[in-house]
């Protein structure tokens, strides 16, 4: 956390991360470009984000993408926010959001971009890989389950409590063993007013084309596994896309915690 609050103290470097809170996904060199700073600045400072997982990095092809991730920031958030101040304030800020919006008439709202999400959980691939694919652990970590034969191609089914969801086009893409899982994401059903979706609300989601979700896991040296969500195939203004926003911060915050729970000796 000293990192965090290290990285945040330069104005320089909270700069970048309003740039990408502005747009997400940004090269080297659209940074450098939108901010008028030096290459090798803005090299150095978005090396002391990364450190501090302020800011995550996907590849596309040969270029480095740069997203803003709220990961250590939720953490701050959980350590000195009670649940019903965070939500309260959560719902401050989305209201803020629409009324700027409808004040903008949308002419200044950016493009909706992928969800990337980093976070650092103390296990290990093997156990983070069960948690993530096995759907008696991942619904009891993150509250839902992919119900299939795990292999490339098959459909699934969408396990959250009693809901189940079950569609032909959700389905895995890719299932490399401790180090990469991904799928189309679950289709939009009037079944998801019973986990408070209102019936607009997913109807709006369903007219959008289907997401793709990849969960990227890679060991790090001191004894955590670094996990990388990448939500990809969002339309502008994509109502996915703020759904997303709120509840994969919510799921991987649980993940963490209970996989981190198991690691501690017992009293």
């Amino acid at each position: 956390m000293d990192e965090v609050f290290r990285a945040l103290g330069d104005p320089s470097r909270r700069r970048l991360l309003d740039s990408l809170n502005a747009r997400n996904g940004q090269s080297l060199r659209e940074l450098c470009a939108g901010l008028e700073m030096a290459r090798q600045s803005v090299s150095k400072h978005l090396k002391v984000l990364e450190d501090a997982n302020l800011v995550s990095t996907v590849w596309r092809g040969r270029e480095k993408l740069h997203y803003l991730n709220a990961e250590p920031i939720n953490a701050i958030a959980d350590r000195w926010i009670n649940h019903y101040d965070r939500v309260r304030a959560q719902t401050l800020a989305d209201l803020k959001t629409v009324l700027e919006r409808d004040s903008m008439g949308h002419s200044d709202v950016t493009d909706s971009t992928d969800f990337v999400y980093t976070t650092y959980i103390r296990t290990t691939p093997e156990r983070l890989w069960q948690a993530v694919t096995d759907p008696a652990f991942s619904e009891r970590y993150m509250g839902h389950g992919l119900v299939s034969d795990g292999n490339v191609g098959s459909s699934y089914a969408w396990r959250d409590g009693e809901l189940n969801i079950t569609d032909a086009e959700q389905v895995i893409l890719e299932s490399d063993p401790y180090r990469r899982f991904a799928f189309t994401f679950h289709t939009f059903t009037s079944d998801l007013t019973t986990i408070g979706l209102s019936d607009d609300v997913i109807a709006r989601a369903a007219a959008e084309p289907r997401s793709k979700v990849a969960f990227d896991i890679e060991p790090v040296d001191d004894g955590r596994v670094k996990l990388t969500v990448i939500h990809t195939g969002f339309p502008p203004q994509s109502i996915v896309r703020e759904l997303v926003s709120g509840g994969w911060p919510s799921k991987l915050s649980d993940l963490k915690s209970n996989l981190e729970l198991e690691t501690q000796p017992a009293r």
